[in-house]
């Protein structure tokens, strides 16, 4: 995708919706770090319902703990590999109280040195709850980024440093919810909805589906 289709892309997604954010549903940057490592290979929906009730008794480092592991894997248990994401959380808030005063640190370096916080976590903290312009590629991203052509790339790694260099910064900050929301809502992954996407003309798919399948 050329400089100039990269622009209208990101000023039409703006234009549609000026303020994105996040899916899951927090009040906190622990309950967003929360969040976020519990829904690998889960939907936000099946992730906000579990934290509803969990968030009510137990939203921070030290409250998570006194759950013990056996108690807030009742609280997530439907969510996908909820035993080791448990061990993870309670691991993470250890780490938090023991070494970050039960805070969440805004370093990236930090952030990873979590159990269970891998690039991908640490970036979606980093951007929605610090404001850093960073870009968490998940499975809608990079295959957003790849099947319209505005950063392809084999790995996660290479898409997001191609999309660090190829988002203009004004839209830089936003660009990880716009491309997430747009993955999962319009350019899906089997029937991609081209006949509604908005950055259709901007878009390199050679196989754009034109009308609404029944």
């Amino acid at each position: 995708m050329k400089k100039d289709k990269i622009q209208l892309f990101f000023e039409t997604l703006h234009s549609n919706n000026p303020n994105p954010t996040t899916e899951l549903e927090y009040t906190s940057v622990f309950e967003l770090l929360c969040a976020v490592l519990l829904s690998a290979q889960a939907t936000d929906v099946g992730v906000n319902k579990a934290t509803r009730e969990l968030f009510k008794v137990a939203n921070t480092p030290q409250k998570i703990l006194s759950l013990g592991l056996e108690g807030l894997e009742k609280h997530i248990k439907t969510i996908g590999l909820y035993k080791s994401k448990a061990k993870h959380l309670i691991q993470t808030c250890q780490i938090l109280v023991d070494n970050h005063s039960g805070l969440v640190p805004p370093i990236r370096e930090e952030l990873e040195e979590l159990p269970g916080v891998g690039r991908k976590t640490a970036n979606v903290v980093l951007n929605v709850a610090f404001g850093q312009p960073t870009m968490a590629v998940d499975t809608h991203i990079f295959r957003v980024s790849n099947r319209t052509g505005l950063a392809p790339g084999n790995t996660p790694l290479e898409v997001e440093m191609k999309l660090l260099k190829r988002v203009p910064k004004d839209f830089l900050l936003n660009a990880h919810n716009w491309l997430i929301l747009l993955g999962r809502y319009v350019c899906k992954a089997r029937k991609p909805e081209c006949y509604k996407c908005m950055v259709n003309e901007c878009c390199s798919f050679k196989k754009k589906t034109k009308l609404q399948e029944t």
